[in-house]
């Protein structure tokens, strides 16, 4: 009997463990490129293209996701074992996009990418999204050989980069490059002083400030034509390098990217995890989409703010803790399937979420009552709905205009990504 308990025990430990670097990859990036295409009820990805980056920042350990957030991800098989080897889950724009009224009458495409370890021989790349019940089904195949003379490996313009922080080797570091946009050349000097303050913003806040020796930050000098940045809104559009936009979705504060391409191609410079891009303007706006890129302004009263914020959604998977502002997606989360967001639930099954922080005398859900407030509890009100929706405390940064202030399960979901990249 002990002899089956123990091998019972190997026979698990095996099936959790991550595979070995070395027999599956080299340490360069293969990035894929496509379109998902579709509307409110219906979506397609139609493949684009293959590109070999020259890093891989991310750990050499840590290759299968193991956390099970993110809208979509992809999984990446040895065509030979069919062994599991890589995985990742990630958000998109048409996530948010399909939530919107426009989606009911329209059809759209957005170009999106996926990155991984390069292969050192044929894989199997399966992209999954979620359905309604919330659980991942494979909407795309397809077999890549990374001998393929049809993979892109050009070099795309050269920009100067360089390190405002630079704590270890980039495969045991969580590295984050910041990519200006609307800034013209004789404005460099403002990109150096402003990455460098929002650099300090990152580890202005709590668990940032106590992982800084876990983080590298580099800036690439990445020119625009134009300085500024495109508000449709105001009918003022600018020539920039990866062509930011204010309005997205016809919210004005909503800044994001429109040119996934050239981000990408200047991000692939340097040896990185995640992508912040600084847009030169005053405007208040941001945007962050999970294991995508973060986006902020820079010169805005808020921009600490809203950078902390934005990088919660994109580095850590958090989800938005507020519901009472104008939003353009409608009914975004289901009432009978519980968030994937580590910081979201509607109690269908809390236990998986942060049940083992909430103290005994603190009631399920909680009222909004002073006693409360500072405690880790289930106040209702989170992801864009009053009703049916619950957060862990009455104030986060995930919910309001506050910097340092990540509540204990928003800190305790970026510590564990912060662990899962630097080892």
């Amino acid at each position: 009997m002990l002899k089956l308990v123990i091998f019972l025990f190997f026979l698990s430990f095996s099936a959790l463990a991550q595979v070995k670097f070395k027999q599956y990859f080299i340490p360069k990036t293969l990035r894929v490129d496509f379109y998902e295409t579709g509307n409110s009820t219906e979506k397609k990805i139609v493949f684009a293209l293959v590109k070999q980056d020259p890093f891989w920042a991310g750990s050499q350990i840590n290759l299968i996701d193991t956390f099970n957030y993110g809208e979509y991800r992809y999984l990446v098989y040895d065509s030979a074992s069919s062994e599991l080897i890589f995985s990742r889950g990630y958000c998109t724009l048409f996530q948010e996009w399909k939530a919107t009224a426009e989606a009911k009458k329209e059809t759209r495409s957005f170009y999106e990418t996926a990155i991984l370890p390069y292969p050192v021989a044929t894989i199997k790349l399966e992209i999954q999204a979620r359905n309604k019940n919330v659980e991942f089904e494979t909407i795309f195949t397809t077999y890549i050989n990374p001998k393929s003379r049809f993979i892109n490996t050009e070099t795309p313009p050269r920009y100067n980069w360089y390190y405002i922080q630079k704590s270890g080797n980039y495969n045991q570091k969580v590295d984050v490059v910041i990519i200006p946009d609307g800034y013209i050349k004789d404005e460099m000097k403002k990109f150096r002083e402003d990455a460098k303050r929002f650099t300090g913003y990152l580890f202005n806040s709590s668990p940032f400030k106590e992982n800084k020796d876990k983080f590298n930050v580099c800036a690439i000098e990445a020119i625009s034509e134009e300085s500024g940045t495109d508000s449709p809104g105001e009918n003022i559009w600018k020539n920039t390098v990866v062509s930011s936009n204010l309005y997205t979705f016809n919210l004005d504060r909503y800044l994001t990217i429109s040119d996934i391409k050239s981000l990408r191609n200047i991000a692939g410079l340097v040896p990185y995890d995640h992508i912040i891009v600084l847009v030169n303007t005053a405007t208040y706006g941001g945007g962050g989409i999970y294991n995508f890129f973060s986006v902020v302004s820079s010169d805005n009263v808020f921009s600490e703010y809203v950078n902390i914020h934005e990088f919660g959604h994109a580095f850590a998977a958090l989800g938005d803790e507020y519901y009472d502002s104008d939003v353009a997606v409608k009914n975004f989360y289901s009432p009978e399937k519980e968030p994937w967001e580590p910081n979201l639930t509607n109690l269908t099954d809390f236990s998986k979420k942060w049940k083992d922080l909430v103290s005994k005398d603190v009631p399920v859900p909680t009222p909004a009552n002073e006693k409360y407030f500072g405690k880790v509890g289930v106040f209702e009100g989170a992801g864009y709905s009053a009703k049916g929706i619950y957060r862990p405390s009455y104030d986060c940064t995930m919910k309001s205009v506050s910097v340092n202030n990540f509540c204990p399960v928003c800190k305790r979901a970026i510590q564990q990504m912060i662990n899962y990249y630097a080892k």
